[in-house]
């Protein structure tokens, strides 16, 4: 018998895990390889870690503020995710950040930013990835314009350094995550209320 926690987490590993068939079927199709900008080496895990540093300077802000829209969404959610991810683990926490990090960042900077550039330049790649990444994360159209600006910040960190390296914003978008994840759930368990 699945638990809510379990059910949680294949329901999250199947979605992610779709990202990454869309991102290496269509990039096989377009002849883009979602993962060629790749690498693994010190300079991307400086700026990686660092540049996680200012969206949780933003996310700390916008999360303790008492604007009524930002407040709005939190209840959101905390209400949608937080009894799921208070069922987990740091293990678990950290693990869901890295699957959305990893798999996000694949289709979004490693195959559609590419893509769009290839027909629009790079500015066009940068700013319709976005569109499309907001547009994913569609929860109300504030979330949806924060969740943009969020992508291009990523986007952006994707050639941080003067070489293109994808790693960069696997690194920021999976530790941004699961550090609000873990706000998520501290939330919920203090029993956030507007």
């Amino acid at each position: 018998m699945s638990t809510p926690h379990g059910g949680f987490l294949k329901f999250a590993v199947v979605f992610e895990g779709g990202l990454l068939l869309l991102a290496f079927g269509f990039g096989g199709l377009a002849g883009i390889d979602p993962v060629a900008t790749l690498r693994f080496d010190l300079d991307g895990l400086v700026y990686g870690l660092a540049g996680t540093l200012p969206l949780c300077l933003i996310f700390q802000w916008s999360y303790s503020t008492h604007v009524a829209s930002l407040r709005e969404i939190k209840q959101v959610l905390v209400d949608r995710l937080g009894p799921f991810l208070a069922a987990c683990g740091m293990a678990d926490l950290l693990f869901l950040g890295f699957l959305a990090g990893v798999t996000e960042e694949i289709l979004f900077r490693g195959f559609l930013q590419p893509w769009f550039e290839a027909n629009w330049g790079w500015l066009g790649g940068l700013v319709f990835s976005n569109l499309v990444f907001a547009l994913v994360h569609w929860v109300s159209p504030l979330y949806a314009l924060l969740a943009g600006l969020t992508g291009i910040y990523l986007g952006f960190a994707l050639d941080v350094g003067g070489e293109r390296n994808l790693l960069v914003p696997i690194l920021i978008h999976s530790l941004y995550d699961t550090i609000a994840f873990r706000a998520v759930v501290a939330s919920y368990r203090a029993g956030f209320s507007r």
